[in-house]
This record gives C-alpha cells, sequence and structure tokens, in this order.
C-alpha cells in the first residue's frame, strides 16, 4: 500500500512541470507581469481560452473569468468597492431617470387639426366671445344645393376641432338663387366657407366647394368672395327659423315608430320652407317672403349614447323600463348630447350672433333654449313642435288628417305620414313628465287614466 502511494505521488509530481506552474501564475497573479496593455476580448488568443484549457474544468465560465482572471476588471472592482466604503458615512440620493416624450399629449395628437389660415380666412371664421365655447372652431368644408320635397336647401358639411364627426347644417334661403340684390333679409351664408383658404386658390376651388352666389350651371359659375363686415339684420322681419336637430337611425332612415325624430326633422324643413308673412310697411308689393332658415344636423345618436347603447336600450324598454332609466341602467346619463358644435355652426352662418339675427328656435326641449342664451345667442321666439298624431286626436279629424298627411312626401323614411303608435306615447309622456319637454299632455281614454 505504500509503494502503491508513492508511485501516485510521483506521477503528481511528474505532472506537474515548470512551464505550467509558470503558465498558472500568470494567470492567476494579481498584478500582471508584462506589458500594462490588455488586448480584446475577442483577441487570437484570449486569455479565458488559455484559463479554460489550463484548469480543465467544466465550471469555468466568462463570468469567472472577468471578475478572476482578468487583472483590469479586478483592479477596478476593487477601486469601486474602496470608493463604496469611504462614502458610506455620505447621505446617498437616488437619481432619478425621467423619459421626456418629444410627442405632444395623447388628447392632443387625437384632436384633428384644422389647416392654418391666412389672415383673412382667421377673421372670417373668428368666433368671438367670452365663453369657453368660444374656443370650438368651426370649418364648413363644402356646400352643395339638395331639390327636396319642400323646395331647394343648401346642404353645409363641417369639421370641428372638437371631434371627428361631419356634422351638417341644413340652409333654407331661396332668396340666394335670385340675382335680385334688393333681399329683404341677408343671406345665409358661411364664412369659414367664403373665407380665402390659400393665396393660390382659384375660383375653380372655390367653386367646387361651394363658395359660389346665386344658382351654380354649366352657364353660370360665379364664385363669392369673403365678407368681413356682417350685414346689419333687419329687425321689421322675423327673424329666421332655426331646428338643432340629431341624428336618429332608427327613427329617420328605418322609420321606426319607436321616436318621432324622422317626423320632427321632416317638419322643421317643412316649417323653415313656408313663405313669410310680412308687415304692411315692409314691402308694399309684396306681402310675403320665402321661407328661411337652417336645420343644425349633429351626430349624436341616441341623445349621445350611440347606436348600440341605443339599441339594447330598446330591449330595457320592451322588459318594461322608460327611455329615461333604461339609458340609466346601461351606465348612461338621460341625456348625454351637447350642443357646443351647433352654437359655433349658427355663429359662422351668422345667426343669433350679437352682429347677426335672432333665431325662432323650433323645440320643445328648455335644455336647448337654454345652451342658446347662456352662450349669447338671441332667441326670439321658442316654436313648440306638436306631434302630428297628436294633432289630429279627435275622431272627427282623424281620418281628413291622416288623408291629408299620407299624400305628402317628406325626407325621411316617415316623410309626410304622422308617427303613432303606443311605443310612441310611452315614449313622449316620459319626455314630458321625466325630461321637461314643454308639451301638453294629449292623451286619451285609458293612457290619460293610467
Amino acid at each position: 500500500m505504500t509503494r502503491l502511494n508513492t508511485c501516485n505521488d510521483d506521477i503528481g509530481r511528474e505532472s506537474a512541470t515548470e512551464s505550467d506552474t509558470a503558465l498558472l501564475d500568470v494567470l492567476t497573479s494579481p498584478r500582471w507581469q508584462g506589458v500594462q496593455k490588455f488586448s480584446r476580448r475577442d483577441a487570437a488568443l484570449d486569455p479565458l481560452l488559455l484559463a479554460v484549457a489550463a484548469s480543465a474544468g467544466a465550471r469555468t465560465t466568462r463570468n469567472h473569468y472577468h471578475h478572476d482572471f482578468f487583472p483590469g476588471a479586478q483592479a477596478d472592482a476593487v477601486a469601486r468597492s474602496k470608493r463604496a466604503a469611504e462614502d458610506t458615512n455620505k447621505p446617498q440620493e437616488r437619481k432619478r431617470m425621467s423619459y421626456v416624450s418629444k410627442q405632444g399629449p395623447r388628447r392632443l395628437r387625437l384632436q384633428p387639426t384644422i389647416s392654418p389660415q391666412p389672415a383673412i380666412a382667421s377673421q372670417a371664421i373668428s368666433l368671438a366671445g367670452s365663453s369657453p365655447i368660444s374656443s370650438i372652431e368651426v370649418k364648413c368644408m363644402a356646400r352643395t344645393r339638395i331639390p327636396t320635397p319642400h323646395g331647394p336647401a343648401f346642404l353645409h358639411l363641417y369639421h370641428n376641432n372638437r371631434d371627428n364627426k361631419e356634422h351638417l347644417a341644413i340652409v333654407v334661403d331661396p332668396a340666394q338663387y335670385s340675382d335680385d340684390t334688393s333681399v329683404l333679409a341677408p343671406p345665409i351664408r358661411s364664412r369659414s366657407l367664403d373665407a380665402v383658404w390659400s393665396d393660390d386658390e382659384t375660383d375653380m376651388d372655390r367653386i367646387i366647394r361651394g363658395a359660389y352666389v346665386g344658382k351654380l350651371s354649366a352657364t353660370s359659375q360665379h364664385p363669392s368672395r369673403p365678407s368681413l363686415h356682417q350685414p346689419s339684420p333687419t329687425t321689421s322681419i322675423p327673424s329666421p327659423l332655426v331646428r338643432i336637430h340629431s341624428e336618429c337611425f332608427t327613427g329617420e332612415t328605418v322609420g321606426s315608430m319607436r321616436c318621432d325624430c324622422g317626423e320632427q326633422l321632416d317638419e322643421a324643413i317643412h316649417l323653415i320652407s313656408q313663405p313669410i308673412s310680412l308687415p304692411d310697411n315692409v314691402s308694399p308689393n309684396s306681402r310675403s317672403m320665402p321661407g328661411r332658415g337652417a336645420v343644425i344636423y349633429l351626430k349624436q345618436e341616441g341623445r349621445g349614447i350611440g347606436l348600440l347603447s341605443k339599441i339594447r336600450a330598446y330591449n330595457l324598454q320592451d322588459l318594461g323600463h322608460d327611455t329615461v332609466t333604461a339609458n340609466l341602467m346601461l351606465g348612461h346619463q338621460a341625456d348625454e348630447r351637447g350642443y357646443e358644435i351647433a352654437i359655433a355652426i349658427l355663429r359662422d352662418l351668422g345667426l343669433g350672433s350679437e352682429l347677426g339675427e335672432g333665431v325662432r328656435l323650433l323645440t320643445n326641449n328648455p335644455d336647448k333654449v337654454q345652451a342658446l342664451e347662456k352662450e349669447g345667442l338671441r332667441v326670439a321666439e321658442r316654436v313648440p313642435m306638436v306631434p302630428r298624431s297628436w294633432r289630429h286626436r279627435s275622431h272627427s279629424q282623424a281620418d281628413a288628417g291622416e288623408a291629408q298627411l299620407g299624400k305628402a312626401a317628406g325626407v325621411t323614411m316617415i316623410g309626410g305620414e304622422a308617427v303613432r303608435g303606443e311605443d310612441l306615447d310611452k315614449y313622449l309622456r316620459t319626455k314630458i313628465l321625466r325630461m321637461g319637454h314643454m308639451l301638453p299632455l294629449y292623451l286619451a281614454g285609458e293612457q290619460a287614466a293610467s
């Protein structure tokens, strides 16, 4: 046994040659014996490879090399530990790293931008006023003539800096077709449309977007010019009729009789198109003038909750809830509509402002009247909109009224007909009792008793 151990010791001593010992001293020495120049770690003779070859161990990694075999890294580690020990007594302040974005806030980046206008254009579309609503900017992007069953009208399409929706204005003003300059009332025109949009725009550019006067045809092409001064209104003639109407796909397009929205839109254009009686001292040659006014058509379906929530609210109404309770059960308010954009459009058309004409507002909703008056628009009169079926409640007039209304054409699916039914009566009753709409409660028989 002793001889065997002696042989093993001899083998161990013979395996460790002088060259191996020198190499091990070089690689493990705390101080570099050669030139103070550290070669690249990816050099041909990488010290890590030499260390791995010398140790022949499977546990040697680049991490071991970095901390143990590389003298420079070890020296730096020692220096860092000394500095840390010296700064132990000093209060340590954690440096906060903040990221500063070069982009604007999301709420600003998502807002639609209106192209900058020249000085003339900015004067034309300025919405003067001290209220927050005056910061809303609207711009009429296009205007065209549309023939309707009630007469010609001008359709205006607006963009704004509040939302991405395309709101509309249906302007009834037949006097604009006439070449007669002796009109009794100023034309209802958009100041932003007639403004100069760019220095290099042509007359055809203005005509294509609708900035023209008279009736446009192949032989009549007269571009409009920006008007910096609002014409003074004539107080002797009635103010134009104005209706602020919210979009209703179900009532206007499908012909749903759950509401009277389609009927109201048709009735509004019909009433605005009616001739206006004039006093004797205004025009001795004529006792009337063409009807004039506008319907501001806002894209706020279902009193502002959207079409999806509106359809779900209909299902809740079928379960026995009214239109107000259904909205509240879905997490919405009873009425989420806003009229700020409508007010800005009216100002752009020169209606209701201090420099323009007052308006006769077609509505049963007191909130609309208060919204306009709060922002300084002059409401000369509120004109109620009584449902057609309520105007023909008596049995003696029902047949004649239905026959007369059935023959009239209209601008919606309902047309000139009257909306009627149990769903409509419940809807109107809720608007009167729970939303404060100003209408007489014309309900007969069991409905009135209930």
